[in-house]
């Protein structure tokens, strides 16, 4: 079979070797994960302001496509609270909620998250994610996980309340605290407080009662599906609708149906931001939880076809009556664990989901939001970590201040103006980092030919030589840095007479940063000083052939520092003038 057909359709490599082990193992993680992601498909839906109906689609299609065509064998594809919640911000802002206008506009941000994933990786511009640093997505994440979670308090009270930023939730909940419905509050606070301890005590009471570790699992698994039982036959049994209790209602009995996303250019310019956050976001959420899980099996990611995975399973979703998706961290984990050997046990959840919109959304009618609004308080809240504030303050006062701003901005402007934010910080962090490299005078560790800082070893040197490492590629953001440096160092000191770039860091040098090379070789050459360049890697060295600078540096190119230092010392003094 064609190497480049496997690598564009996954399933042909592993497809190929399926037996019934692989099928066994799959055949029970897809159980387990079912049983997980019927009250949490029920819940994102709510979460992003759709009906309870488009999260088990969102998890039907997305999965089978992406088991085409990505490469994790253990990611699990579909609605996550951070996409979840920046849907409903996006969306807000343009449709509606509730009309069908925003469902129809809902199709249309997964389509276009869908396209431009599936354009990246095409064009293999998975490296762009890698704009957006761990430190900024940790303190986004954190922000998105606290304005997930206040903004279901309205349905764990039962009131009525609005805001896309914590200020503006804060303060509509305490404006409607008066009309909490106190039946409502019971069942949402109870069914908080049992998902807390299912997370932190049903292990270790199983464990105690001689429990084996599948059992043990499963059970800790099917917690929220126990409070959707349990929560849905107390109001039906009560009457407790009728008392308030506002539930999930009709929830149509049928397969995903196929729909058809706006193709409006007006409505795809104004999603066209909220689309690439997404999907950016989407992607750094879905590629880290893979590349971690691959790395316990000793199996590979591709980066660029994990966007067309994802973008295959956002198309997939736009058609099917669903909202943008992505590789879930909980559901991931839940599927490793449980034993999925290949992406087939997304297929069979799918099959599930399948299965329980066709024949189980009637059971749900009596359902309480305010049990799935548990649901999601209890799983977003173990994504907040302000531990990142601490550990970024101990090591780097820029990551801090990165981070920092994020959690602020996100929690005091909402998810786009904080994930923006993000975005562009660690581009600016970047470029403030790399455009002040860190340049080493170095000299000679007495009997050895290594070349340490002469502020941190006792080192040789020699007046009439000044050796420079330059810690960093050169390019147009750090070049004229080091000219500055390098005319501070040798203006002062009339004993110079050479000097030596110690290039073994150097990966990079672009025009504007030879420009400057020829800048510094022309002024050093006024003041009677040669330039030489020394470890220079073979692919700097090919594209400084390609022009003319070898030929009118003033200096030579040496293979070592050690050679270098060693040929200029020798020579006569009448050549170091």
């Amino acid at each position: 079979m064609p190497a480049y057909l496997t690598r564009a359709l996954p399933i042909l490599s592993w497809g190929r070797v399926y037996d019934r082990t692989a099928f066994g193992n799959d055949l029970v993680a897809a159980l387990i994960v079912t049983i997980m992601l019927i009250p949490q498909s029920l819940a994102y839906a709510l979460l992003a302001g759709l009906p309870p109906e488009a999260g088990l689609y969102a998890s039907i299609a997305p999965i089978i496509l992406y088991a085409i065509f990505g490469t994790s064998r253990a990611l699990a594809v579909g609605p996550v609270a951070v996409v979840s919640l920046m849907t409903a911000a996006a969306l807000s802002n343009i449709v509606e909620q509730g009309t069908m206008g925003y469902g129809i506009a809902a199709l249309s941000l997964a389509v276009l998250s869908g396209g431009i994933l599936l354009g990246m990786g095409l064009f293999r511009l998975g490296f762009v994610a890698n704009f957006l640093s761990h430190p900024v997505i940790a303190g986004f994440i954190t922000a998105s996980g606290l304005i997930i979670a206040a903004s279901q308090l309205k349905h764990i009270l039962g009131i009525n309340a609005q805001g896309h930023t914590l200020l503006d939730i804060v303060v509509s909940l305490a404006g409607h605290l008066g009309e909490t419905n106190p039946i409502t509050a019971v069942i949402g606070i109870l069914g908080t407080a049992f998902l807390f301890w299912v997370r932190k005590g049903l292990k270790p009471l199983m464990q105690r009662l001689g429990a084996g570790a599948g059992l043990t699992g499963v059970a800790v698994k099917a917690g929220p599906v126990a409070v959707v039982v349990v929560s849905t036959l107390a109001v039906w049994g009560l009457g407790l609708a009728d008392r308030g209790v506002r539930i999930v209602g009709d929830v149509p009995q049928s397969l995903p149906p196929l729909t058809m996303p706006s193709l409006s250019p007006t409505l795809l310019g104004q999603l066209l931001l909220p689309a690439f956050l997404i999907s950016i976001i989407g992607f750094v959420e879905s590629i880290s939880v893979a590349q971690t899980l691959a790395a316990k099996k000793r199996q590979r990611i591709d980066p660029d076809q994990e966007l067309i995975g994802l973008g295959a399973a956002n198309i997939g979703a736009a058609f099917t009556g669903g909202f943008p998706v992505t590789g879930g961290f909980s559901r991931s984990v839940v599927n490793f664990d449980a034993g999925a050997e290949t992406p087939a046990a997304g297929a069979y959840t799918a099959v599930g989901l399948a299965i329980a919109a066709l024949f189980l959304t009637p059971l749900i009618y009596f359902l309480p939001k305010a049990t799935l609004a548990a649901t999601i308080i209890v799983a977003v809240l173990s994504l907040v970590d302000f531990s990142i504030l601490k550990r970024s303050w101990d090591y780097s006062k820029a990551d801090f201040a990165a981070v920092l701003v994020t959690i602020l901005l996100t929690l005091g402007l909402g998810v786009e103006a904080g994930v923006s934010a993000g975005v562009g910080l660690s581009i600016l962090l970047h470029l403030y980092k790399t455009s002040r490299p860190h340049v080493a005078e170095v000299g000679q560790v007495p009997g050895t030919e290594h070349f340490r800082n002469i502020l941190r070893h006792k080192v040789k040197t020699d007046p009439h030589i000044v050796s420079l490492r330059v810690d960093e590629s050169l390019y147009f953001a750090n070049a004229r840095f080091l000219e500055e440096k390098i005319h501070n160092r040798v203006a002062n000191d009339p004993q110079i007479r050479h000097v030596i770039l110690q290039c073994s860091a150097i990966n990079e040098i672009d025009l504007s940063a030879l420009e400057s090379l020829e800048m510094i070789n022309e002024r050093l050459h006024e003041m009677n000083v040669r330039l030489h360049l020394s470890e220079v890697k073979g692919p700097v060295m090919d594209r400084l052939r390609q022009q003319h600078f070898l030929t009118e540096m003033t200096g030579q190119v040496f293979l070592s520092q050690y050679e270098a230092v060693t040929t200029l010392k020798s020579l006569p003094r009448e050549d170091q003038a």
